[in-house]
């Protein structure tokens, strides 16, 4: 037997790894909420990346309290409109819809939607479980995403108890929500989008394998084998396939600001294959999935602990320099 010098190349953590069903992340789980009943996500597109010039304002930091430069990422952030109400009981197979309400004033829509046979039921809190509301967005708004047809997406209404969460949905629907209606600056939030897609790919640059000697019959880059007989062939073995345009969500992203006005942060002939930002703009820590243009979600932080929560990060410069031919 040879010796073993390393683990195996590539993660089964992702597995499988295929396409997308569709460019709007799902949602699987939600935090619990607080003492008011609030919604617990957003949504928004991506416009690009730029830097800051911020007071670090992270306390285990070694350059905590002093001026740093990170670097931040730019999602344009219209109003959702909220299309429906929906109402979950718990049963043993899970959360089923009780009843659900869509609103009358879905012009967006253009009636392409199947409405339920229920769509007009009452919305009571009785042998109710859970809250949510069906939102959509707005992208004739957006002249940096070239659509049309918005996309529809599921929020949860928590905080407080059943009945205060279903009157606010109640209040809710039929409305445009902004941003700063759910988020302020220095929130704690997990980003869930679909990843650049970068189509077929082969094993070293899918799992990270290494390249098989010059002197190999015919190809170096392969799996060095494929099993000990070809006629089954285990998951495991690194092969070549599709790479990117998963979905994934990543934990613990901070606002560092909300803006109304797009010139402060639009960068000097606009944000590579997007353009200029003409709403209301979200500054995120870091960078986060997805190319530009793409559907970002926002989701109240699931794992993060709220007895260092931030109230306004210092922010002393925003880059607007150009950024073509970067």
């Amino acid at each position: 037997m040879p010796e073993k010098h390393h683990p195996r190349r590539g993660s089964h953590g992702y597995s499988p790894r295929k396409r997308s069903q569709s460019a709007v992340a799902r949602i699987h789980s939600w935090p619990e909420g607080g003492s008011e009943p609030r919604l617990q996500g957003f949504a928004g597109y991506k416009a690009g990346m730029t830097h800051v010039m911020l007071v670090d304002y992270r306390p285990t930091s070694t350059t905590s309290g002093r001026e740093v430069q990170v670097p931040v990422t730019v999602v344009e952030v219209p109003p959702l409109k909220i299309a429906a109400v929906r109402l979950y009981r718990d049963t043993p197979y899970g959360l089923q819809t009780a009843t659900e309400q869509w609103a009358d004033n879905l012009d967006d829509l253009n009636g392409k939607l199947p409405m339920s046979e229920n769509g007009g039921g009452s919305l009571e809190a009785d042998t109710i479980d859970d809250v949510r509301v069906i939102a959509h967005t707005m992208p004739r708004k957006v002249t940096g995403v070239p659509k049309k047809i918005p996309e529809l997406m599921e929020l949860r209404v928590g905080g407080g108890d059943i009945e205060a969460r279903v009157e606010h949905a109640k209040d809710l629907l039929g409305s445009d929500v902004n941003v700063a209606d759910v988020y302020g600056e220095g929130t704690m939030v997990d980003i869930a989008a679909v990843t650049k897609g970068k189509g077929f790919q082969g094993s070293p640059k899918r799992f990270g394998v290494k390249l098989l000697t010059h002197k190999n019959r015919k190809h170096r880059r392969q799996a060095g084998t494929l099993g000990p007989w070809l006629t089954w062939v285990r998951s495991t073995v690194p092969q070549a396939g599709q790479m990117g345009y998963h979905p994934r969500v990543e934990y613990n992203k901070r606002i560092l600001k909300i803006g109304e006005d797009g010139d402060d942060i639009t960068p000097d002939g606009g944000f590579k294959h997007y353009g200029v930002v003409r709403n209301n703009y979200l500054i995120i820590h870091g960078s986060i999935p997805g190319p530009a243009k793409r559907l970002i979600r926002m989701r109240d932080a699931i794992r993060y602990q709220k007895g260092v929560e931030v109230e306004k990060p210092e922010i002393t410069y925003i880059s607007t320099t150009s950024k073509q031919g970067i």
